[in-house]
């Protein structure tokens, strides 16, 4: 099937991506024209997708403040190759040194059950009814270009979301009965606290994430499955760390999760 020229640039910039990050090199500028929407920029990740192959385990989803075009959520995927288990402590997890990266403290939302692909309006109930776990995490943000985050929201969705890698911490205890939207959560970097927040002042909270992912997913054509994460949001803000700095995150007083940062 012949390419259309609409989508040869964005296939340019996803192979440019796809190989700084298989290669762990870094991109000083953008390859190629910035996406300029968030239609643009998910153009480009579907066609890194196509390119990268792997098994997305996963998928992150970052707040747009303020909304563009009325949404206020993005996503891309966390593959299985950096999905790390916190038991596995000490952690080292990978960022592109000359890249950006940073470290953000997150709820982690397990699927139960896969929603219908057909489905394209959920409640939060109805949401809440496909989760089947929620765990505390760490999900590491990295990009080879350093400028991800600073171009609107269609660039950071161009490379992946701005995801590479995802802690799985312990199990939040009590989600189904008590509020995790009240939990205090913490992420110190080095020993300094950088950020402290509740999930209240996200939005609709992780379950609201979960709902705009089932919807978002439905529009673009991508089945969920069950078993795959969902990394709700920064809870306390996106926090930059650089190689060797060390990183903890804790939630409701009672529940850690560390990692060292290295080099890609």
């Amino acid at each position: 099937m012949q390419q259309s020229e609409s989508s040869r640039p964005a296939e340019r910039i996803a192979h440019a991506f796809v190989e700084a990050r298989r290669t762990g090199s870094a991109l000083a500028e953008f390859p190629g024209a910035m996406p300029v929407s968030l239609a643009d920029g998910y153009q480009v990740q579907d066609a890194a997708l196509a390119i990268a192959g792997g098994t997305v385990a996963g998928w992150k989803v970052g707040r747009i403040n303020p909304p563009e075009d009325g949404v206020d959520r993005l996503t891309g995927p966390i593959f299985a190759d950096q999905v790390v288990d916190a038991a596995d402590d000490p952690v080292a997890m990978p960022i592109f040194a000359d890249g950006f990266g940073a470290a953000e403290a997150e709820f982690l939302l397990r699927i139960g059950a896969a929603p219908d692909p057909a489905q394209t309006s959920f409640t939060l109930e109805q949401a809440r009814a496909l989760i089947d776990a929620v765990h505390v995490g760490i999900e590491i943000a990295s990009s080879p270009f350093p400028g991800i985050n600073s171009h609107g929201p269609g660039v950071t969705v161009a490379d992946f979301g701005n995801n590479n890698g995802l802690i799985v911490g312990a199990e939040a205890d009590g989600w189904r009965e008590g509020d995790i939207n009240q939990w205090a959560v913490t992420l110190t970097i080095n020993g300094e606290e950088i950020g402290a927040a509740t999930a209240a002042a996200m939005l609709d909270g992780p379950f609201g994430a979960a709902r705009y992912l089932f919807e978002h997913m439905a529009a673009r054509g991508i089945p969920l499955t069950a078993g795959q994460w969902i990394s709700t949001g920064a809870v306390t803000g996106v926090h930059k760390v650089a190689v060797g700095d060390t990183v903890e995150a804790a939630f409701d007083g009672r529940l850690t999760v560390r990692c060292t940062i290295k080099a890609r």
